[in-house]
């Protein structure tokens, strides 16, 4: 017999903890290899952890709510395996049968930890948030001062990278000297940047005429995100219109046949991504992200698609290599994303690694939009409805007018690195691989 430590595993790039949301097994139960074990939540996805060695739950190391670091100890099972085999070990389990004081102790060492550290205040905070307060020389007193968006208002990774961005950009305030020493009766003074931090209450309502909702988990970290956004990147739009009557007219003549065929619902979202990736490979600035004065120009072209859940939230899963598939491809992986995402079986993996975004806003009518980049990116587009219209045709024999399927396309960029030129050209030029579709093309 062996105990082995189940840690929290890697879930995507740039994960660095996570959040226990539900216990599925506890301890006595015992559990098959691969078995879900617990739920965890990280800024990026809920999902399930499997366990890593079929055997006995034998101690259960992060209770619901805790928040820990990627790599650290969550629980202990005891395994039919000898102590040298396993994955991980400790000194005091070298022995295939280990002391009845071997577990205790390994026990109190993986608790330590993963344990939250209480400030005098009595708020909780993550190690990694501790850490990066002592990086930056943040105070006890200066930490209990930052709003969190985390469960029960704790403090996220985000919300320090948001103070940190805020407080770079008031040094001067921040380091001001006291030109008066303050006297024992004077109350302590409010510096300007502390007011942006300070959260107003709503007023109360008298007549109970309101309902009160707070966000769930989701929700928080889409507003944070959002909020992030606006502050990092300065937003520009260009708008296209553009005539889609062969896109229309195709998919109307292959839509039945697909479906008996493959058992799968061909939309135009597919069309839209195949456009996109094409464009992205003739303009791969626009492919881009921004480290502090460096500009990364990725290779690979990872195109995210907004989804709207149940709930009426919003997850973005990617493409991987979307220029790499045709249309065929490109239908099935739209479906496979879009319906687990609805079902929330989404994995970390299926989340990352996002270069561009496109968001489909005329599957709700909506003819334009002004989308938020998804960062680190520094571009996205937002098709909307398609709509039959009145359009002058041009023709070797003259011109007349038509009634036309026509779409606009919005595309926000980053004005950090994309000026108006070369966002103007790339949404044009995804307009013209849509309006130039070869009705010809098989499926």
């Amino acid at each position: 017999m062996a105990l082995i430590e189940m840690v929290m595993p890697k879930m995507g790039e740039s994960v660095m903890e996570g959040t226990i949301l539900n216990w599925l097994k506890k301890p006595g139960d015992r559990i098959a290899q691969d078995e879900a074990v617990l739920e965890v939540a990280t800024d990026k996805v809920d999902t399930e952890i499997p366990s890593t060695h079929a055997g006995i739950l034998k101690e259960i190391l992060a209770e619901v709510g805790q928040v820990v670091q990627i790599g650290k100890p969550i629980a202990l099972i005891e395994t039919e395996e000898d102590a040298p085999n396993a994955p991980v070990s400790q000194p005091a389990q070298t022995t295939a049968a280990p002391t009845q004081t071997a577990a205790p102790a390994v026990t109190a060492v993986a608790s330590s930890q993963v344990e939250e550290v209480a400030a005098p205040s009595g708020r909780f905070y993550s190690p990694l948030v501790l850490n990066m307060a002592r990086a930056e020389n943040i105070s006890m007193q200066e930490l209990d001062r930052i709003p969190g968006t985390g469960k029960d208002g704790r403090v996220t990774k985000n919300d320090m990278l948001a103070y940190l961005e805020q407080r770079k950009q008031q040094p001067a305030v921040a380091a001001a000297p006291v030109a008066q020493p303050v006297k024992e009766q004077e109350k302590p003074v409010t510096t300007p940047q502390e007011r942006p931090l300070e959260q107003v209450k709503p007023a109360t309502s008298v007549s109970g005429n309101v309902e009160i909702i707070e966000m769930d988990r989701m929700r928080k970290m889409i507003a944070q995100r959002m909020v992030d956004s606006k502050r990092i990147s300065p937003h520009v739009t260009s708008f296209v219109e553009a005539d889609v009557t062969n896109i229309v007219n195709w998919r109307n003549a292959h839509v039945r046949a697909f479906k008996e065929r493959e058992g799968q619902t061909l939309t135009y979202t597919p069309i839209f991504l195949w456009a996109v990736a094409k464009a992205l490979r003739d303009f791969p600035m626009i492919n881009s992200s921004i480290d502090g004065d460096n500009i990364i120009v990725k290779k690979d072209i990872n195109i995210g698609m907004a989804v709207a859940l149940p709930s009426g939230n919003l997850i973005v899963p990617v493409i991987k290599n979307a220029d790499q598939l045709n249309l065929r491809g490109m239908a099935y992986r739209v479906n496979d994303l879009a319906k687990r995402a609805r079902e929330n079986k989404l994995t970390p993996d299926d989340l990352s690694g996002g270069t561009y975004t496109v968001s489909n806003i005329g599957s709700f009518g909506n003819m334009l939009g002004t989308p938020i980049i998804m960062q680190p990116q520094v571009a996205i587009l937002s098709v909307g409805a398609i709509v039959k219209k009145p359009a002058v045709i041009e023709t070797e024999q003259g011109d007349f007018i038509g009634i036309r399927h026509m779409m606009f396309l919005s595309h926000s960029y980053d004005h950090r690195i994309i000026d108006g030129a070369l966002g103007g050209m790339f949404v044009r030029r995804v307009a013209d691989y849509l309006e130039k579709f070869d009705v010809k093309t098989e499926l």
